[in-house]
């Protein structure tokens, strides 16, 4: 039988590897809670000790550096020009049929391809109004029509 001081070596080595394979911080905690319980098993020999070691060490490092983790590794939105479309009324000066994958916009200046959010095609000379950005396209529908109807479609 493995001194208990290898078997959380291991553990803690399976917990990097796991945490290695991951996009996100998930199991560094057990990690830095197995390597506290692996200098712990190199002084006592009691296994309960260890484990409650391993689950006090793994919970508060989860409690304390959880929420600087997610703060330093979440992608920072930048907003851009493009975002003050959004809501804004524009003029169709292509006509937007989704089926056949044409249209185009005029807003503030610039023309955006366009797409209709509900699937219905807009005639050229409408007024509409944008409702989101996906890419480069703008998602719109036809200005009378109120947000939540066009939404419930």
């Amino acid at each position: 039988m493995w001194p208990a001081s290898i078997i959380w070596l291991i553990l803690m080595v399976v917990f990097l590897v796991v945490e290695g394979l991951t996009v996100s911080m998930v199991s560094i905690w057990f990690a830095l809670g197995a390597l506290a319980a692996t200098l712990l098993a190199l002084a006592v020999d009691n296994i309960w000790v260890q484990i409650a070691v391993f689950l006090a060490v793994s919970a508060v490092c989860l409690a304390a550096l959880r929420p600087l983790s997610r703060k330093w590794l979440t992608g920072r939105k930048q907003p851009t020009n493009a975002d003050r479309v959004i809501g804004a009324e524009g003029l169709v000066c292509e006509a937007i049929d989704n089926l056949a994958g044409t249209g185009a916009v005029q807003v503030c200046g610039q023309t955006w391809t366009a797409r209709s959010a509900d699937g219905s095609p807009i005639a050229v000379g409408s007024r509409v109004q944008i409702l989101r950005i996906e890419g480069v396209k703008l998602f719109v529908q036809p200005a009378d029509v109120p947000a939540e109807t066009a939404s419930n479609r």
